[in-house]
């Protein structure tokens, strides 16, 4: 027997206003922020390609990447208590400044003469035949300094010395601060009496804008050198700059800081 039942219609569901009708695809401009496909940024992929790049060189150089390596570890302990003054640098503070002060009448604190740098120079004119001479040099003088010398080169060509413009003829160093009266105390203390033939540094050897140049022979005097390894002997230029602008007050400052000169005893430096 046939059903004799029709088949009701089904309810239709409200239409949506956004919803594209029926047999039509949504447009572009219909579908949602939500719903269109994440598109990837730029930027991602660059730093992507960037690390990728930074592993490889990492690996041609036969490195572990540096996301592996361990923290470096921090020094346990209460950090280290800075260098005490230099002896010589807190009697001047103490007892030259205010002597010489008395001694020209110097009113004004910033007429007291300081000393300001010392330059030592060692001129190698066969540097440029034998580099080796001149690098041994170089470390004998940051031996006896504590500092990295510079190498001086020539400013101009001259034939008769078959010198070129721009070749190595020797090096400086320039010592301020504290390295300027640590090296002071103990060239006057340990050096100075360890010149052969020692009589007295000359009075003569200003310039007359107060500073102080004397040369030394050999560099032996100094405690610093290691016989054995001396390849050459030589000589050096030193230079003492003081602020004072005349030779008489510069004689009496480093007269006060114990200087030995020609003549004369010298004064004794108490801490």
């Amino acid at each position: 027997m046939a059903d004799t039942k029709e088949k009701e219609p089904k309810q239709a569901r409200p239409a949506d206003p956004g919803e594209a009708p029926q047999g039509q695809e949504p447009k572009a401009a219909d579908v949602t922020p939500a719903e269109a496909p994440a598109a990837p940024q730029p930027k991602q992929k660059e730093k992507q390609k960037e690390k990728q790049k930074e592993k490889q060189k990492e690996k041609q150089k036969g490195k572990k990447p540096a996301e592996g390596k361990p923290a470096p570890a921090e020094p346990e302990g209460p950090p280290p208590e800075p260098a005490p003054p230099p002896r010589l640098h807190e009697y001047y503070a103490q007892r030259v400044r205010s002597k010489l002060a008395q001694q020209f009448g110097l009113t004004n604190p910033h007429e007291v003469p300081k000393l300001v740098k010392i330059v030592l120079n060692v001129g190698m004119g066969d540097a440029s035949k034998n580099p080796k001479a001149l690098e041994s040099a170089v470390a004998e003088l940051a031996a006896i300094t504590g500092q990295q010398p510079v190498v001086t080169r020539a400013k101009k060509a001259i034939a008769n010395f078959n010198l070129r413009e721009g070749m190595p003829v020797g090096c400086s160093v320039t010592l301020r601060a504290a390295r300027m009266f640590e090296f002071l105390d103990r060239f006057i203390t340990i050096a100075v009496p360890r010149m052969r033939d020692f009589r007295g540094l000359p009075t003569d050897s200003f310039d007359g804008r107060g500073n102080y140049t004397i040369g030394i022979k050999e560099q032996m005097i100094f405690p610093e050198i290691d016989y054995d390894k001396v390849e050459k002997i030589h000589g050096m230029d030193i230079t003492f700059v003081t602020s004072a602008g005349r030779d008489d007050t510069a004689l009496a400052l480093l007269r006060e800081l114990g200087m030995p000169f020609r003549g004369e005893a010298p004064v004794a430096v108490i801490a």
